[in-house]
């Protein structure tokens, strides 16, 4: 990527392009947002012929208060059809940057990266107001619409969406669902929604790492948890849960901490832990780091109250690591194909049963239960076609 001041120009500008702008509050560079991160990123690295996509972010990761190096305020070539704007939200220079820009250009599609951002609730509110000019807009709450995403600060979203309804029925918005299960978790909150379903499977590996049998097998269960830690993810859950186990288990934690609140919740359980369980918080990954960690696992523990897609969840079987997952996401029957366990009820008490009893297994019945994984992955890989969600909204436009 180049940073420059000015907006760079295509090499060869289709003659009718389909313009979209997007929208998001983190992308590349940042990785803390997790899942979506990489899939938009795969969205914007993947353009269908004749589309060019603008997309405004800001200009650093979740939860940090410095932003990227050089970016700030800058147009940056992704591809020869994508451009990024790193917005510095604080800055008047910054607006009176991207605003010159947006007013030149009447964009086919707004495309905004969640229901509850600014990033989201201001572009929706320009345009509705004809400050920027879109034809379509299109949301993407990438999970947002869970019953466990809602019931988080319900009261304030139920206020939000009591007032957000009327325009967004005014817009004639359509959303983008990345499985059934987030189609219907759509549908229960806004039940005339047109909904567009679009795979996020660009952003993952088409074969899956090997599991190999260790030198020197250890007794000990290994299970590792990737991702946020906050209350959606169910961190505290899953520690309370091997807390009551009385094999040997060791639990690595990886992830930014994006509620601080939370994180203290948690060291006060680790620090009860038992002398049979080892607990350990590890740090941040870097998403090319994220597989290979997985691989040196027994299981991926994942608790979550809710997933839209999941990413870490295929990302985990990728590895080769089975996954202890709750039902919440639309992958349960993959999970048990590949080795995992789901779990239906989830309590401490069924989550610690289930880590007992899979502790309490040999090296090699692990090693089967990794191979599985791996297997199930690529099965699931080689069967699910790639739909672009652009070429979604632009052949599915109203009218044509």
């Amino acid at each position: 990527m180049r940073p420059s001041g000015r907006v760079p120009s295509a090499r060869s500008p289709e003659p009718n392009p389909y313009r979209v702008l997007a929208t998001c509050d983190v992308f590349e560079p940042g990785y803390r947002g997790g899942g979506p991160v990489r899939s938009l990123a795969a969205i914007v690295d993947t353009l269908p012929d004749g589309v060019e996509l603008t997309l405004v972010t800001g200009d650093r990761d979740l939860g940090s208060v410095t932003p990227y190096p050089g970016l700030s305020s800058r147009w940056v070539r992704r591809n020869e059809r994508a451009t990024v704007f790193y917005l510095s939200t604080r800055s008047l220079r910054s607006w009176s940057t991207l605003s010159r820009k947006l007013r030149k250009t009447t964009f086919d599609l707004l495309y905004v990266n969640s229901l509850w951002s600014p990033f989201s609730v201001f572009p929706i509110v320009a345009s509705a107001l004809g400050l920027v000019s879109a034809r379509q807009v299109l949301i993407a709450p990438r999970g947002e619409l869970s019953p466990g995403a809602l019931r988080l600060k319900g009261g304030k979203k139920k206020i939000f969406l009591r007032v957000w309804r009327p325009m967004l029925r005014r817009l004639q918005v359509r959303w983008q669902a990345c499985s059934d299960l987030e189609r219907k978790h759509i549908l229960d909150a806004f039940p005339a929604a047109e909904v567009l379903l679009g795979s996020n499977g660009a952003s993952l590996p088409s074969m899956p790492m090997r599991a190999t049998d260790r030198d020197a097998p250890e007794t000990r269960l290994r299970l590792v948890f990737i991702s946020r830690i906050s209350p959606m993810k169910n961190l505290l859950l899953a520690l309370t849960a091997v807390r009551q186990v009385t094999e040997a288990v060791s639990l690595d934690i990886y992830g930014p901490i994006e509620d601080r609140q939370y994180w203290a919740r948690c060291q006060s359980m680790i620090n009860t832990m038992p002398a049979n369980v080892e607990v350990g918080y590890r740090g941040e990954l870097a998403p090319d780091q994220v597989r290979p960690t997985f691989n040196g696992y027994d299981a991926s523990l994942l608790p979550t109250l809710g997933e839209n897609f999941g990413h870490v969840i295929l990302e985990s079987l990728a590895a080769s690591c089975p996954v202890i997952c709750s039902d919440r996401t639309p992958w349960s029957d993959l999970i048990e194909a590949g080795g995992g366990v789901v779990i239906r009820s989830l309590t401490e008490r069924e989550l610690a049963t289930r880590i007992g009893q899979l502790a309490r297994t040999s090296s090699e019945a692990r090693l089967r239960a990794r191979l599985r994984a791996g297997e199930a992955y690529l099965a699931w890989r080689r069967a699910t076609p790639d739909v672009h969600v652009l070429t979604l909204a632009r052949d599915s436009r109203r009218g044509t």
